[in-house]
């Protein structure tokens, strides 16, 4: 099986850091026209610069700024292919009692997580039809299959929406030709917030998350972006509908 994307454009949020870096580097390795996005647009640009690729300030939060972000990568290289929803995260938040989240705390991890997956859909939707091909793949988490180790009870929600919101594009999209998968990390160092987790819980803690992984190691972003690569591939067309999680064994 080879793999390739040539003559290929994909749109990457959360490019800013870790997971979404990897999969932008990814794609454009095998052949992709790779335009990032994220709302940290200083760390963002330097990323781009050092890459080639097309950055865009992007709040993903907001429906208009993510139509305007695919109607740009559109009339700048002519169609969108692949759409990876890498953005989101626990947006500064640790675990802490029900009664301290406020309405804002709630609402903004379901914004970056949930409500942006839906937009950038949404707007790719039709680019994607016009062709007869798409690829639209959110990064989902452990934490939509289960309870987070987290904590963050909006989070664990908002991450069970997005699997269920992959579900309903792949039968919403599937007869356009749009496949719709999701992938689920495990726990991955690949930002402040998942550094600041992997402290908390210190040595003991890190021992006890070892040992319940299968392969006795953490994940990597490659790891991820490897799994992204086969779901945006030709060779996944029949594949549509799944989460796929990328763990080592632990679920």
């Amino acid at each position: 099986m080879q793999i390739r994307f040539d003559n290929r454009v994909a749109l990457v949020t959360g490019a800013a850091q870790g997971i979404g870096q990897a999969i932008a580097r990814a794609l454009h390795a095998y052949g992709a026209r790779v335009v990032v996005a994220d709302i940290d647009a200083t760390r963002l640009d330097g990323f781009a610069r050092e890459n080639g690729f097309d950055p865009i300030s992007l709040d993903v939060g907001d429906r208009a700024s993510c139509h305007a972000a695919v109607d740009g990568v559109v009339a700048r290289h002519g169609r969108l292919d692949i759409l990876v929803h890498a953005a989101g995260g626990v947006r500064g938040q640790v675990g802490r009692p029900i009664e301290t989240v406020s309405e804002q705390d709630w609402r903004v991890i379901f914004e970056a997580n949930v409500d942006g997956a839906f937009w950038l859909a949404q707007a790719a939707a039709k680019p994607m039809r016009e062709h007869g091909y798409g690829r639209i793949i959110p990064i989902a988490s452990g934490a939509g299959l289960r309870p987070s180790l987290t904590g963050i009870q909006a989070y664990t929600a908002a991450k069970h929406a997005l699997v269920g919101l992959t579900k309903q594009l792949s039968q919403d999209l599937g007869p356009l030709g749009i496949t719709c998968n999701a992938v689920a990390p495990g726990f991955v160092r690949s930002n402040p917030a998942t550094e600041r987790q992997w402290e908390s819980y210190g040595p003991e803690g890190q021992a006890r998350l070892l040992t319940s992984i299968h392969t006795r190691r953490l994940g990597t972003p490659e790891d991820i972006a490897h799994a992204v690569l086969f779901l945006a591939s030709e060779e996944a067309g029949w594949i549509s509908g799944q989460i796929l999680s990328v763990d080592g064994g632990r679920s």
